[in-house]
């Protein structure tokens, strides 16, 4: 006798809800083999019905409530794909209620709620599958929670963002400012009009907190990381990096340290050859560390309709079988139980630094640089100092610095007191650096 169909609801009918809506009616054979059961897509919730999309779809299944998901009795399953943490919070828990499970992509609900919903999930024996939420098509979920299952992790640290790679990565190649490379990004699609939460690292953090989640057993709290996006990134920085051999790339790390969880977001400098530093274009790639399996990659597209909608059929195809379900009881994320290791404050992490200061052109400059650096115990690894050129050098040239290893607060202190040196313009311009 053949399976039952799993009955699916969708709330989102946007870039990837439409991927995930072609996979689902265009490919049923398919999927159906690899589920063991026929996914059928009953149900779809969108805000604008008279939209026009490039999918034809029943008129019978579309709805402009999302009430008319959520309370249907005879749907297994709601996939949310709107995105926000408002009515899609109150959306995810009534399903949850009413006894289906959640396939999401909402990086941000689950960041800044991921307990309540899935204290809900346990509370009603449901499980919530979020592959999409992070890193596009890249399963990084399932590899933490599975292939990697083995290990302690002892470390992380990815480019998480399509939008800002792509960014830099056309600042490096073609020498573009900032506002061209975002503007050029808008053009082709990879960058929202409104490209905030992108390049000011927010996205990126929502998206180290499910990681540390998953990777590390702890809850942390959205304002706790630290972030520092791109916006402010100059292209004169992305030369003298690349000068330097390093390239700069929109970081989220996590790591272990002294017994204490260690986290931010930041743009960094990373050795030209290093694996991370090659990541180009809109490609996301994760590093992660395990006491077993040691250094691995993780690599590919980190956004966009069939990626990301790749992670989404993925999920409904695991709770079609039963996986999701067993692995959301054994993971028991987001929990009571959770682990609870210490934070390492961001100013005691150790690091190297770039720094960049406009000075004048004066004898005697670079030594007050120097000795203000020594009084803050922080030791130079290589200086650059090129000629001031053209007219608009106004008495004033770059000085650039590597440093050695420093406490990031002692760092910070000796910038802010850089800045009020008379022979120093504007304000000092610093990046982590790892080697």
């Amino acid at each position: 006798m053949p399976a039952s169909a799993l009955k699916i609801g969708m709330i989102g009918l946007g870039v990837v809800g439409t991927g995930v809506a072609k996979l689902l009616f265009e490919q049923q054979e398919r999927l159906a083999k690899k589920a063991g059961r026929p996914l059928e897509l009953c149900k779809i919730a969108v805000r604008n019905t008279a939209k026009p999309r490039d999918i034809n779809l029943p008129n019978s299944i579309i709805t402009s409530h999302w009430e008319d998901v959520v309370n249907d009795p005879s749907l297994d399953i709601v996939v949310e794909l709107a995105g926000g943490t408002t009515w899609t919070k109150k959306a995810i828990l009534d399903s949850l209620s009413s006894g289906k499970h959640i396939v999401t992509a909402n990086k941000a609900l689950l960041a800044t709620h991921g307990k309540e919903i899935f204290d809900c999930a346990r509370k009603y024996n449901r499980c919530v599958a979020f592959e999409a939420s992070v890193a596009g098509g890249i399963p990084i979920i399932g590899s933490l929670t599975q292939g990697l299952a083995a290990n302690k992790i002892i470390g992380l640290r990815g480019i998480l963002n399509g939008t800002c790679n792509f960014i830099l990565t056309s600042m490096s190649e073609t020498g573009d400012s900032y506002q061209n490379a975002l503007a050029e990004a808008q053009k082709l699609g990879f960058a929202e009009a409104d490209p905030t939460m992108d390049v000011d690292g927010t996205d990126t953090a929502h998206k180290l907190a499910i990681l540390v989640q998953i990777a590390f057993g702890q809850t942390i709290p959205f304002h706790a990381i630290d972030r520092v996006g791109i916006a402010d990134l100059n292209s004169i920085d992305i030369h003298f990096a690349n000068e330097l051999g390093y390239g700069i790339k929109l970081l989220a790390e996590a790591w272990i340290y002294d017994g204490k969880l260690a986290v931010h977001v930041s743009p960094v400098l990373l050795r030209m050859h290093s694996p991370l530093a090659q990541v180009r274009g809109a490609y996301n790639a994760i590093q992660v560390i395990g006491d077993a399996v040691g250094d691995t990659l993780h690599y590919g597209l980190g956004a966009g309709r069939m990626p990301t909608a790749s992670s989404v059929v993925a999920d409904i195809i695991d709770i079609a079988v039963g996986r999701a379900q067993n692995t959301f009881a054994s993971m028991n994320l987001w929990s009571d139980s959770s682990d609870v290791t210490p934070l390492l404050l961001s100013d005691d992490v150790n690091s190297r630094y770039y720094l960049r200061l406009l000075v004048e052109d004066k004898p005697g400059v670079l030594a007050d640089v120097t000795r203000l650096l020594a009084n803050h115990q922080i030791s130079i690894a290589s200086i650059i100092q090129h000629e001031a050129e053209g007219e608009n050098a106004n008495g004033k040239v770059q000085l650039v610095i590597m440093t050695h290893l420093s406490k990031c607060g002692k760092f910070k202190a000796a910038a802010q007191e850089l800045n009020r040196l008379e022979c120093v313009s504007g304000s000092a311009v610093h990046y982590p650096v790892e080697d």
